[in-house]
């Protein structure tokens, strides 16, 4: 099995960081790397909890769009919380509900004591499966 790792236009370089943001592997399963609320240069953009949400999403929806998927056909998230709250999973759970209404993916929520980069505050992965 041949794996395609790519890196579209519209979010930031990650390979200085170690990652690229898509792993096809051309049989049907597709993996989208952590997804954060970063800018053009990999940095966190703002120390709001709900952006960085907002702009995670946002991510991973160009990241599944340069895939040639969508919402849709995402069947499992991990997400990664600091300072998990029920504040914080009500913030994510009104941006799943946005995104797939009463039909989200399976998921794993994790709360962790830090992320990769200081000031991150929230993460995003996904598994995807072509039709």
């Amino acid at each position: 099995m041949t794996v395609t790792r790519t890196n579209p236009e519209g979010l930031h370089d990650p390979v200085r960081f170690g990652y690229s943001h898509i792993a096809d592997t051309g049989g049907g399963t597709v993996f989208i790397a952590g997804q954060y609320g970063s800018g053009p240069d990999g940095q966190v953009t703002s120390d709001d909890f709900e952006t960085q949400v907002e702009l995670a999403f946002a991510h991973l929806v160009t990241a599944l769009q340069a895939a040639g998927l969508d919402a849709t056909q995402v069947a499992r998230l991990g997400t990664y919380v600091v300072g998990h709250s029920e504040e914080r999973l009500h913030v994510i759970g009104a941006a799943l509900a946005r995104i797939w209404g009463d039909q989200p993916p399976a998921q794993t929520m994790i709360g962790v004591a830090a992320l990769a980069l200081p000031g991150m505050l929230f993460e995003v992965d996904a598994v995807a499966v072509r039709d």
